[in-house]
Parts: structure tokens; C-alpha cells; sequence
């Protein structure tokens, strides 16, 4: 397969990137984050950046490590989530890693790796058009009885990284712990107001 553009979800507000068959008109749209949108389409536009995005960098330690991309595969869709497989040559080996969709077509864009889709997964939710089609705007539209039986927020959860779970745990933590210490003020000037009432009501002086 071939990324044949990015797009935007006016509905979910969220951008999609529209994978299309090397032979015929079939396209399999996928939504990814705005960052991972953003990277992909740099590298497209050939786009230079004065610093390298996680990406370049992660295309790079693996050229480090004296290993290459030797294609990524979108697998399945389950419970409304993409999955994918980053495989990558080394030595010889091939090494299959569990990716994003979004993180592996980013990678796919710098290192020229070839793009596949499970056979299963195109003939279930890929479109087909009959003609040539020069607007992605109209293949969204056509996928839109897709995009009304999933919700757009199950693909930004799992679009989510792991560094955005953490955050969103801290978050919950620190929420928790200020409630505790809240609680804990609280106790301290109730104890502080007994005190003082104990104080006032002691035995009087002559």
C-alpha cells in the first residue's frame, strides 16, 4: 500500500491518514494523533526541520544499531483499535515490533519501507472506488458510515502514549494526594479549635 494523503475527521476533529492499493482504487483509512499526522506529513512535503522529531530520531538509532526498516503492516482492527508490526532486518534476522499504525507510517515515510495491510483487514474495511479519485475529502466522506458506527475518541485512546497514560496517572495521583492533604488541613484545625475551646473553658482565676 501507498499513503495516499492525510486528511481531518470534521466530526472527530481528528486527523486520518488514507492508505490506498498499490493496484486499484481500494483505500483504508486510519485515524492517527495530531503529532504523528504532523510528522508524516513533514517528510512528505520534504519539510526541513533545524532539529530532528522523535521520529528521525528513532529512524536514526536504528541505522545505529546497523539495522533498517524492512517494511511495517497494518494487521488488524480490534475493539476499534488499529494494530501494526514494525519489522525490522538485522543481520540477516527479521524482528517483528508491535507498533502504532501512525508511529510505523511515520517511520515508513523516512526510511522508504514498504507499507502492507492484512488481506483480512482491507476486504473487510477498506472503500473501493470504480474511478481514479483526486480528492481525499470525498473518500472520507464515503467512509462515513464507518466513522458513525466507531466512535473517532477510541482510536485518539488508542492513539495514546504511553508517556500521555503516565501523565494522565500522575495527574490522578497528584489529584488524590491534594484531596489527602486537604483532608489532613482539615483535621489539623479541627484539632487546633478543640484546643482552643478546651483552653476557654478551663477553670476560671481568683
Amino acid at each position: 500500500m501507498v499513503i495516499y494523503g492525510v486528511s481531518f475527521d470534521v466530526i472527530g476533529k481528528q486527523p486520518i491518514v488514507l492508505l490506498k492499493t498499490v493496484e486499484g482504487n481500494r483505500f483504508l483509512p486510519i485515524w492517527i494523533g495530531h503529532p504523528e499526522a504532523a510528522a508524516i506529513l513533514i517528510k512528505l512535503q520534504g519539510t526541513k526541520l533545524p532539529r530532528p522529531m522523535t521520529h528521525d530520531l528513532l529512524t536514526s538509532i536504528i541505522g545505529s544499531f546497523e539495522a533498517d526498516v524492512a517494511r511495517i503492516t497494518v494487521t488488524e482492527l480490534k475493539e476499534s483499535t488499529f494494530y501494526a508490526t514494525l519489522t525490522l532486518n538485522k543481520d540477516g534476522n527479521e524482528i517483528e515490533i508491535d507498533s502504532r499504525p501512525s508511529d510505523a507510517l511515520a517511520l515508513a515515510v523516512r526510511t522508504e519501507a514498504p507499507i502492507f495491510a492484512s488481506t483480512a483487514l482491507v476486504d473487510e474495511n477498506a472503500i473501493e472506488f470504480e474511478r481514479e479519485v483526486d480528492d481525499t475529502e470525498e473518500i472520507v466522506e464515503s467512509f462515513r458510515d464507518f466513522l458513525e458506527s466507531v466512535s473517532p475518541e477510541d482510536f485518539a485512546t488508542a492513539e495514546g502514549t504511553p508517556d500521555d497514560v503516565a501523565f494522565a496517572v500522575d495527574q490522578e495521583v497528584d489529584e488524590e494526594d491534594d484531596e489527602e492533604d486537604d483532608a489532613d488541613e482539615e483535621d489539623d484545625l479541627d484539632t487546633d479549635d478543640d484546643e482552643d475551646d478546651e483552653e476557654d473553658e478551663g477553670p476560671g482565676h481568683n
